[in-house]
């Protein structure tokens, strides 16, 4: 059995969170795509935002741990 290093531990973690936030920043672009109510409107507008700042922080520190993610930026 081989164990992680921390190090190896962090990564899986922040790589991880980078794919669970991508996948609910396309849900969050979906559902402001498909709303007409304009309370919606702005509640879709606040959550893409919100979500936004949660991918750039995790790229921030995905860099600065100096881990690659294969996943695109927006």
């Amino acid at each position: 059995m081989k164990y992680m290093t921390v190090r190896e531990y962090e990564k899986n973690l922040i790589l991880e969170d980078l794919a669970r936030t991508k996948q609910a920043l396309d849900n969050a672009y979906d559902h402001f795509e498909n709303v007409v109510d304009p309370d919606l409107i702005d509640c879709y507008i606040y959550e893409v935002n919100a979500v936004q700042q949660k991918y750039k922080y995790l790229l921030k520190m995905a860099k600065q741990l100096q881990i690659t993610p294969k996943i695109p930026e927006f």
